[in-house]
């Protein structure tokens, strides 16, 4: 019993600290960033440029709040500096090659090789930060990849014409898990606001390089989709992804990730009128267990825990 509790959980201890909404902040970053695609797919530029102005957009607002915080630049040391420009080259590579991604394979494929950082951020919570799940968290994990897979599985098409379109989701999703892993790096010394800001930043140039590389549209005639995909996606969004980075464990990070291919079903259904059957249902239903389990274990965790640790 005591090997059990020791091997376990630098894992549950981060989660046991956690703001009590941390939770909650994790779950609607999720739902926000699912409805991203609708956004690209509305804007009038390449799908790249799409990105860029998620990113161009967003970076002064981020900017602001952080000054606004109180943040200044000089109390970030050079280590902290290369941690956040390398989260923000990735995040920028990521959005380029899901988004290029989604046009040359099924949406089905895009979704769950885009969301490949489900698998990849707990092995590096595992192998890295030493982060061992609980049996409750390994086995909500796989539960909910169950879950996606029923959802997804279907749909889903392994095929040559696809190939170039599931490499470059699938490598959108390594260098997401990447980008997770530098930016929970950095919230150990930074508030959410002032990381997500300058790694924003930091993602600007290369997604205006990559789009011009490409030769897309870059400037739009319609603004509305992309304002309000820098507001829901990285202002909004991807606040408070950062904001549970710092909170949750790599696990409990993956699971929820796993919220995207639900949400993504769900936007087929209402926006587009993709139907949705018994089977569907049951793996959206096997991702909402799945997240029950993790949250309901943290929750039991934090009232055992002794007074003065539930609060970060």
């Amino acid at each position: 019993m005591h090997q059990e509790s020791a091997t376990r959980n630098a894992s549950d201890d981060k989660s046991v600290a956690a703001h009590p909404f941390a939770f909650a902040a994790l779950i609607l970053a999720n739902i926000l960033l699912s409805v991203g695609p609708v956004f690209v797919r509305m804007s009038d530029v390449g799908p790249v440029a799409a990105g860029f102005w998620r990113i161009a957009l967003a970076a002064p607002v981020l900017l602001a709040a952080a000054f606004g915080t109180g943040w200044r630049p000089t109390a970030i040391s050079r280590g902290v500096w290369i941690t956040l420009a390398i989260g923000g080259l990735c995040f920028a590579g990521d959005l380029a090659a899901w988004h290029i991604g989604i046009l040359k394979t099924q949406l089905a494929n895009a979704t769950l090789f885009g969301n490949s950082a489900t698998l990849f951020y707990p092995v590096y919570g595992f192998l890295i930060a030493r982060a061992w799940p609980s049996r409750t968290q390994g086995f909500a994990l796989l539960l909910a990849l169950v879950g996606a897979g029923l959802l997804m599985g279907r749909s889903m098409q392994i095929a040559p014409t696809h190939l170039a379109g599931d490499l470059l989701c699938l490598l959108a999703g390594i260098l997401y898990t990447v980008y997770f892993a530098t930016m929970a790096k950095a919230r150990d010394t930074m508030a959410p606001i002032p990381a997500l800001a300058l790694s924003t930043l930091a993602s600007v140039l290369p997604l205006l390089i990559f789009a011009n590389l490409l030769g897309e549209q870059v400037m739009p005639h319609h603004w509305t989709p992309l304002v309000l995909m820098a507001l829901s996606s990285q202002i909004i969004g991807q606040g408070l992804m950062i904001f549970a980075l710092g909170q949750m464990s790599p696990m409990v990070i993956g699971i929820a990730l796993l919220t995207q291919p639900v949400m993504a079903a769900t936007i087929g259904w209402v926006w587009y009128g993709e139907r949705l059957d018994g089977v569907d249902m049951i793996g959206a239903i096997a991702v909402a267990v799945a997240l029950v389990l993790v949250r309901g274990e943290r929750k039991d965790a934090a009232e055992l825990a002794p007074e003065g640790t539930a609060e970060a």
